[in-house]
């Protein structure tokens, strides 16, 4: 190693060689954006695994691995300035050892997801489910898992910076918007090679292992530039405190920290918005979600390029009028979204992707302009820079999933969200003369504030919510989700964010009548998870026994009288339970069994998430809160699966019950009732099925028809009898589903190159 004294001037190839230094920093970020991409959502995934698919949990997930970021960039922020200044191999070490850290994290984590899921339940009635302990336990210990992790996440920052500090460039200025590139494009690089291959191939730990084997690279090549590396002495730390004044309009410098927590805020509040507005054209799968992230990332780097273009050839880059186009480009996504444009569903999804666009862009102008004003490339002023950015972050999804989004819906939601940026763009607009804030080229920012304000208030006046779509309707908005019961007679329906999730059917019927009938023993409880319509819970309830249905959407139930004339009637019963919680999460946190459990998991079978209800970790959990001769049900619509879900479906209820049958539906062209069991399940006639209802059941069976007797009714299901060694061998190959390995919902390779044939 040598670290050059401050006395002697450096040799052009040791400036060559601190330059080509740059190129590896750059790198060192490109891996360790896409590291942080890939941890942050599987993390999220195993955390719901473990504890509930809510949005409650999402947000404490989410807000940890923010919060774990932020105090990363503050606390690395301070160690270089105390300690590290002027002494790149140290600050390089450090940053190696941080690496390292994170990489372990990939082995650690699910660990102590798995661990934390265990605890929750030895605590009984402490951390009972749907209760306040409950979500203090549960974010108390995701808190203590992911925080110090994602702390070594956001250290990296600062002490890169450090490094960059000894190159002796001027450059050294705006350091954090150089790693701030190369941070996006390797998160851009994770979002698309995560969910569009790795996960694919190799599931959730698979892919977890490839990044911590880069995090751990990383470390290794940074502890080798810094034993090997040329260093240049300490620079003048930049005037970092007139720097800022300078740029930011004449207002205080402590505004940089506003406008920071700002834009952190409104475009993570964003992004949640986009997600529930462009489900209705983007489709509800992994992919949709995955794409908006992709151009959001993508976006950004061009706008941060564009800023280190304007920069490096000393250009105007805090024009005023950048503010008022920020807000009037976060408007613009309600337009795409406007369910009166004749667009087909591929053009519309893609209209909804590139409305974004332009907001990306000029928020990954803004963000990395405000960073390196603030700090001038100062380690210890970046950390906190960061810092506060990431704090908006935190706070911009909480309060538009709890609060905007419940109250306004999305179109008014992304309205309420520009609100902060035209103040913003007002007041840098008329703080100065337009000729003190801007070169001659760019536009009067007064004239431009006045524009752009006209126009987003025509946007509000002109556009449309999804819902405006159905003549009869009736919403309902919570923090989970957009509800909507639409239509009339057995044309109602009930989609979720846009997506449809049933209809007034008899497969709702038989979902409760089939297994109910097919038991031993006369039933004495039983168990619906996943609400829709209520159709199964309603008909559950005609045998007369205790029956609790569970739904994630707080909103769904409440539509429960949309669908059935005789709904309050049905839940004043003292017989009937409805429960809003994740179905799995819930029986985790009770000791209560059941003759019968039945599932449907919402539509279509590659939603995210649904995976959880067909896996042989979910079928774990089912046995142990089923009585001896209890039988679960559990559908699958087939018509929307391909045949290596349904045979990774099949496998995973053969390898995890003794005994399954399955019955295609009544019209044996829309799905899957398979039933399963730890005791036999011997064919039974329609006779004898019909013979165990009850009256109220048997004619709740016929309400709709087909036919005019249970009997009949039972033949049309048992006609259909599927063979189970027949469904696996459509697709043999294929592993059976689990948490891990979610087959039903990363399908591309599949689709495209047969790799499981």
């Amino acid at each position: 190693m040598a670290v050059l004294s401050e006395e002697r001037d450096l040799s052009s190839s040791e400036r060559a060689t601190l330059n080509s230094k740059l190129y590896w920093y750059f790198g060192f970020f490109v891996v360790s954006g896409f590291c942080g991409l890939v941890y942050e959502v599987i993390w999220l995934r195993l955390a719901m695994a473990s504890f509930g698919v809510t949005t409650a949990l999402a947000s404490i997930v989410i807000s940890m691995f923010m919060a774990g970021l932020g105090l990363g960039s503050w606390g690395a922020g301070l160690l270089t300035r105390r300690f590290l200044a002027g002494n790149g191999p140290k600050a390089l070490r450090v940053y190696c050892i941080a690496e390292l850290l994170v990489g372990i994290s990939s082995i650690a984590v699910p660990m102590q997801l798995k661990a934390g899921r265990l605890f929750v339940q030895h605590l009984g009635s402490f951390g009972t489910w749907q209760s306040s302990q409950y979500y203090v336990l549960a974010g108390a210990w995701i808190a203590l898992t992911i925080v110090p992790w994602c702390t070594c996440m956001g250290s990296t920052f600062p002490l890169l910076m450090a490094v960059i500090r000894q190159t002796g460039q001027q450059t050294s200025e705006r350091s954090f918007s150089y790693l701030y590139v190369a941070n996006v494009v390797g998160a851009l690089l994770g979002t698309l090679v995560s969910a569009f291959i790795l996960i694919e191939l190799l599931g959730f730990q698979g892919t977890l292992n490839v990044a911590g084997s880069l995090n751990a690279c990383l470390a290794l090549c940074a502890f080798a530039l810094s034993i090997r590396g040329v260093f240049a002495p300490s620079i003048e730390k930049p005037n970092a405190e007139r720097l800022a004044t300078r740029n930011l309009y004449g207002l205080p410098k402590s505004a940089i920290l506003l406008f920071l927590f700002t834009t952190g805020l409104v475009s993570m509040g964003m992004e949640v918005v986009w997600i529930r507005q462009f489900t209705p054209y983007l489709g509800n799968v992994v992919y949709a979600f995955a794409g908006i992230i992709a151009v959001y990332l993508m976006a950004t780097v061009t706008g941060s390029l564009d800023y280190r273009s304007n920069a490096r050839a000393k250009r105007p880059v805090s024009a005023a009028g950048s503010w008022s186009l920020l807000a009037l480009f976060a408007a613009i996504p309600v337009v795409a979204a406007d369910p009166s444009l004749s667009l087909g569903n591929m053009e519309s999804g893609v209209f909804c992707l590139a409305s974004i666009m332009l907001f990306c862009a000029t928020a990954g102008f803004l963000t990395p302009m405000l960073v390196d004003s603030w700090s001038a490339g100062d380690p210890d002023r970046a950390g906190k820079a960061y810092a506060i950015n990431i704090a908006g972050s935190i706070v911009g999804p909480l309060i538009v999933g709890f609060w905007l989004l419940p109250w306004l819906g999305e179109r008014k939601s992304l309205l309420a969200l520009s609100l902060p940026l035209f103040a913003i763009a007002a007041v840098t607009a008329f703080k100065k003369s337009p000729a003190q804030l801007t070169d001659q080229k760019a536009p009067n920012p007064r004239i431009l504030f006045c524009v752009t304000t006209i126009i987003a208030i025509l946007f509000l006046s002109f556009t449309h919510d999804y819902e405006t779509r159905f003549a009869d309707r009736r919403v309902r908005r919570d923090y989970t989700a957009t509800v909507i019961a639409a239509g009339k007679g057995f044309d109602r329906e009930l989609l979720v964010n846009g997506s449809g999730m049933t209809l007034l059917n008899p497969i709702t019927k038989y979902i409760a009548h089939l297994p109910l009938a097919s038991l031993s023993h006369p039933p004495k409880n039983g168990l619906v998870i996943c609400f829709g319509m209520g159709t199964s819970f309603r008909s559950m309830l005609t045998w007369g026994i205790p029956t609790t249905a569970v739904d994630l959407v707080p909103s769904v139930p409440a539509m429960f009288s949309y669908y059935h004339d005789d709904a309050d009637k049905v839940r004043s019963s003292p017989l009937a339970k409805i429960v809003v919680d994740d179905g799995r999460r819930f029986l985790d946190g009770s000791n209560e069994t059941y003759d019968v459990i039945v599932t449907d998991p919402p539509p279509p079978t590659s939603a995210p998430g649904s995976s959880l209800l067909y896996s042989r970790d979910f079928y774990e959990v089912i046995k142990k809160h089923l009585i001896k001769g209890g039988i679960l049900q559990t559908w699958y619509p087939a018509s929307q699966g391909d045949d290596a879900t349904a045979a990774s479906v099949a496998k995973a209820l053969s390898q995890s019950f003794p005994y399954v049958r399955a019955f295609g539906s009544y019209e044996d062209k829309f799905g899957i009732h398979f039933l399963a069991s730890m005791e036999p399940l011997p064919a039974i006639s329609s006779s004898e099925l019909a013979a165990r209802m009850p009256a109220a059941a048997a004619s709740d069976l016929v309400e709709w028809g087909p036919e005019p007797s249970a009997q009949k009714q039972f033949d049309l299901v048992l006609a259909h009898e599927r063979s189970m060694s027949a469904l696996i061998a459509k697709d043999p190959q294929v592993p059976a589903m689990q948490d891990d390995k979610p087959v039903n919902e990363y399908f591309l390779l599949r689709d495209w190159f047969r790799y499981y044939k």
